[in-house]
């Protein structure tokens, strides 16, 4: 088999230690350009204290909750407890992709919400009294707003309350 007679100049004249410094210098510019576009997306984690009344008033939570569990958040006044059942914590989390940071906040709340409803209503009980966030072990307690962490792509909110039977 022939060879071009250049062929072999190329390469004794240094073309191939050319090539693999060319190689490597894109390479390196790649990973560079990779790296650079994960590290904001990663450091958002913005804490939001959030009105209760506004999330409740929402068509989804309107619709989902029901009446057969009452809540009381904070120190809210309730009628009298029969019997406590258990403290529960809800802790959810919901894709806030593409979401504003309150539609996903008053999402996750809902979510919270509701697990803590059902474990109500599994264990006979007609209320959830002192309920108040509790995120990362947190207890934040107010009567009006609840925290929700927002990042990038997931919202969270913790809740924890007091399930019990109220007196009639």
């Amino acid at each position: 088999m022939a060879r071009h007679p250049l062929a072999r100049s190329w390469i004794t004249r240094g073309g191939a230690a050319r090539g693999r410094r060319a190689a490597t210098a894109v390479v390196l510019v790649v990973v560079a350009v990779a790296c650079a576009g994960t590290v904001p997306a990663a450091a958002r984690d913005v804490k939001l204290l959030m009105s209760i009344a506004e999330a409740l008033d929402t068509p989804a939570a309107r619709d989902r909750l029901g009446t057969r569990v009452k809540f009381y958040f904070g120190n809210q006044p309730h009628p009298p407890v029969a019997r406590t059942i258990g403290e529960y914590t809800a802790n959810r989390k919901t894709n806030a992709t593409n979401k504003k940071d309150r539609e996903a906040c008053e999402w996750v709340f809902l979510g919270a919400l509701l697990a803590l409803r059902d474990r109500a209503a599994d264990h006979r009980g007609d209320a959830v009294v002192n309920i108040h966030s509790y995120y990362k072990k947190n207890e934040f307690v107010s009567d009006t707003e609840y925290e929700c962490h927002a990042g990038v792509f997931i919202a969270g909110v913790a809740l924890r309350g007091t399930v019990v039977k109220l007196a009639e």
